[in-house]
């Protein structure tokens, strides 16, 4: 819908919202003008992985010593001198585009005000275009927030498919990820510590854990390991961090969490990733052309997650506070 004066009109008063502005896991790994990789092929690698075979006991004589490996054929059964393989996972980024349509008799008429207005009230905003932009950078952000928790892979055979780059939930369940169930069950100190337990069995480094939950969850997990202090004036606990037998993992709480879930990110392996357009940047506002007495244009950026290997994050779902 283009911006006149009629379909955006000025109020005097704070302007507020109550949906969520703060994109915790974004401002982790570095934000929108945080650095981050930069790609310039819309598809990139998050991790090359290799496996090793169960670890055992060799029982080489010296006899077999002096002799050389021989070359095992495919169809043999595999020995020690067996290559270790390698795989590699990938992401896309994706389109983040938004369009700002202004007429000129809106961008003209910011003295006009609607709504209760008392005298020496004036309009909060002073420059219609410039809040527009600041409004939609943030749109952008709750979109890329969401997407990066919550983004189903998809990778685009031809200019009519969208590029849809993995969320972490989705990360977690490629192989060698930690995906458990806690088949509808109140979160309890002994699903978390098996929880734990299953991602180090993983190979988790718990490096930089955080156990990304919403609101409910996050009480849950306060009432969990936390202990009131003995104070006559203050109550309450707030867990912001915990203690576990693989090492320490924080806390951070979200309205996009996905409900029912606790979502444990190793955030040392999480990055953003943009693909600049040459002369432009990667997130950029530019003029579209003139179709009438109109500022139009639009806010364009390609972006995605490098999320790393899967087995350095954790998903316990289907569990409630």
């Amino acid at each position: 819908m283009p911006g006149t004066i009629w379909s955006l009109p000025n109020f005097a008063g704070e302007l507020f919202t109550a949906d969520a502005i703060n994109t915790p896991f974004l401002s982790m790994i570095g934000g929108l003008t945080g650095g981050g990789m930069t790609t310039e092929n819309f598809e990139f690698p998050t991790a090359s992985q290799y496996a090793f075979p169960a670890a055992q006991q060799p029982a080489i004589t010296e006899n077999a010593s002096l002799v050389a490996p021989v070359v095992v054929l495919p169809q043999v059964p595999p020995v020690q001198n067996q290559n270790v393989v390698r795989n590699q996972v990938t992401n896309v980024v994706q389109i983040f585009q938004e369009a700002i349509l202004l007429s000129y008799v809106k961008m003209s008429n910011m003295g006009r005000m609607s709504g209760l207005n008392t005298a020496g009230q004036a309009n909060n905003v002073s420059d219609e275009l410039a809040w527009q932009q600041a409004r939609k950078l943030e749109k952008i952000a709750r979109d890329v927030e969401f997407t990066y928790i919550q983004g189903v892979y998809n990778l685009a055979a031809n200019q009519a498919q969208a590029n849809r780059t993995r969320g972490m939930v989705a990360a977690c369940a490629l192989a060698g990820g930690t995906v458990q169930n806690g088949l509808g069950n109140q979160l309890s100190l002994p699903l978390m510590q098996a929880f734990f337990l299953a991602m180090f069995n993983a190979g988790a480094p718990f490096s930089n854990l955080v156990l990304y939950v919403g609101g409910g969850l996050k009480q849950r997990i306060s009432q969990i390991y936390g202990f009131a202090p003995t104070d006559r004036n203050v109550g309450g606990v707030n867990i912001k961090q915990i203690e576990t037998d693989f090492g320490n993992v924080g806390i951070v709480i979200s309205r996009f969490a996905p409900a029912n879930t606790v979502l444990a990110i190793e955030v040392s392996v999480c990055a953003p990733v943009f693909q600049p357009v040459p002369d432009k940047g990667v997130l950029f506002y530019e003029l579209l052309a003139k179709a009438g007495a109109a500022e139009s244009g639009q806010i364009f950026g390609q972006i995605g997650l490098d999320h790393g290997p899967a087995f350095a994050h954790g998903l316990l779902q289907n569990v409630i506070p």
